[in-house]
């Protein structure tokens, strides 16, 4: 057979945190849906998080597989259950890919942009395979991040919370110094001797892969792409190519509650009256903060399914302290509302026809999920690009109202009780209320649903974008 007459081969190298990991399985999947043969790089240890997804994929007859890294013995990467840091060393995973590379030559591999050390190991083996980076974000975030390295608009301002315009982009963005993960950094170093930037720019990869749509940031899809010098090929967003109910209840962790007690319960409530609220894989709330969305929940008298994740734990303070005063019991005697602790099914309840709004921490996944069940939100972001996401949520897509978190925090820090009662209750009825501003956005998020599931049907935006990729990968080999 001719070379260029076979399926292009494609290895997927994924990072071991949930955030990272999810959509790149999913990508790997969507691309076997186009007729490539995807390998999925993993240990055998987080291969248990998602060989069941694959398996029905093989059975329904696509050439996808996942080839398990074998370790030194008494050598492991740390028991991470979905929520490694992006500080997560995973060096030791160099020496068998090398050797993977060497044996195998696929036609592509796209690896995380959070395995830091991957980038020189396949670049170093001078060999040729393409090298194709993800790293999880969309276009707005990284060129609202570049234009804030490139102008540096934070130094022109006195105040921590005075806001600042960043330079050069479609449309109006501010920011505040107190925002900025760069400004976090270089008060943890002491001063301003902080980096100017997080990563040096990769100038050999073949190019990069975005989990997004062109219609979602179109103007932003041009930037990143004309003015910032980025070959970038948009496929999402992937979490599409889940469609059956086991895919969508087992997608990263095992829920800690069955699913189907979840759509009973949604099932009994009104369209568009559920809150869905829920801080990633990552977050470590306060209990102090917990309290506080607790109590606001609670005024603003709608429904609502809370899951709650890590706890950051104190002195003093134990899981189960952080609640009000029968607040748990009154809840379940009303059917007012759901705890979940631990993992949850998020697509799945996204996607229930009750849901009508999503308190989120803004991470790239959780935006495109929500975007993708048309659901409008509250943003409270965090960390990362999250502030970020949420200029593009509430000020150019205009589908979200903001908590009005200001704190950037990293990962380690303890975190604070950044927003109190009032403004959880105020932006809750914002959203849920039903005026007219709510009905916009609801219209809205609506719109980009259906634009999203276009995005990667057959002829759609991504679609194309995605088999682009693949004739190219092709076009570039070399005949046998």
């Amino acid at each position: 057979m001719d070379s260029k007459s076979s399926p292009v081969e494609m290895f997927f190298f994924p990072f071991v945190g949930g955030g990272h990991q999810i959509p790149l399985i999913d990508m790997a999947r969507m691309f076997a849906a186009h007729g490539a043969i995807p390998t999925i790089i993993t240990t055998p240890k987080h291969a248990l998080y998602f060989q069941k997804s694959i398996l029905r994929d093989q059975q329904s007859g696509r050439a996808i597989s996942i080839h398990t890294l074998q370790l030194p013995e008494g050598v492991d990467l740390p028991e991470t259950n979905m929520s490694a840091p992006p500080s997560t060393d995973t060096s030791m995973l160099l020496e068998p890919l090398r050797n993977l590379l060497l044996q195998t030559r696929p036609d592509c591999i796209v690896h995380d942009s959070f395995h830091r050390w991957a980038a020189d190991a396949i670049d170093n083996l001078g060999i040729g395979i393409p090298r194709i980076v993800f790293n999880g974000n969309g276009c707005f975030p990284r060129c609202v991040q570049e234009n804030i390295h490139r102008f540096k608009p934070h130094e022109k301002v006195d105040s921590d919370y005075e806001p600042f315009q960043i330079p050069d982009l479609p449309d109006r963005i501010e920011l505040t110094k107190s925002q900025l993960p760069m400004f976090r950094i270089r008060h943890m170093n002491g001063g301003d001797g902080g980096p100017k930037r997080m990563h040096k720019p990769d100038e050999k990869n073949f190019g990069v892969v975005v989990n997004s749509f062109y219609e979602l940031e179109s103007t932003y899809v041009e930037y990143f792409k004309k003015e910032l010098g980025n070959r970038a090929w948009l496929v999402g967003p992937v979490s599409l190519c889940n469609r059956g109910v086991d895919d969508k209840a087992e997608r990263g962790r095992k829920a800690s509650i069955d699913e189907q007690s979840i759509l009973n319960w949604l099932n009994s409530k009104e369209p568009n009256s559920v809150l869905y609220i829920s801080f990633g894989s990552l977050a470590r709330l306060a209990p102090d903060q917990l309290l506080e969305i607790a109590y606001g929940l609670e005024s603003s008298g709608h429904s609502f399914i809370w899951v709650v994740g890590e706890i950051f734990k104190s002195e003093g303070k134990t899981d189960g302290n952080w609640l009000p005063a029968g607040f748990e019991e009154r809840i379940k005697e009303s059917k007012r509302g759901m705890i979940i602790r631990g993992w949850a099914p998020q697509l799945l309840i996204l996607e229930h026809a009750a849901v009508g709004g999503f308190v989120t921490h803004c991470g790239w996944n959780s935006t495109l999920e929500g975007v993708s069940a048309g659901v409008p939100m509250v943003t409270w972001p965090i960390t990362a690009e999250q502030f970020s996401n949420e200029k593009l949520i509430t000020d150019v897509l205009k589908i979200g109202v903001k908590v009005g978190n200001l704190e950037w925090a990293s990962w380690s820090t303890e975190p604070t009780a950044a927003v109190g009662r009032e403004k959880v209750e105020v932006a809750v009825r914002r959203l849920m209320g039903g005026g007219e501003e709510a009905t916009e956005m609801r219209r809205k998020a609506r719109e980009l649903r259906e634009k999203a599931k276009r995005a990667v049907e057959d002829g759609g935006s991504s679609y194309k974008d995605a088999d682009a990729l693949i004739q190219e990968l092709n076009a570039r080999r070399k005949p046998e």
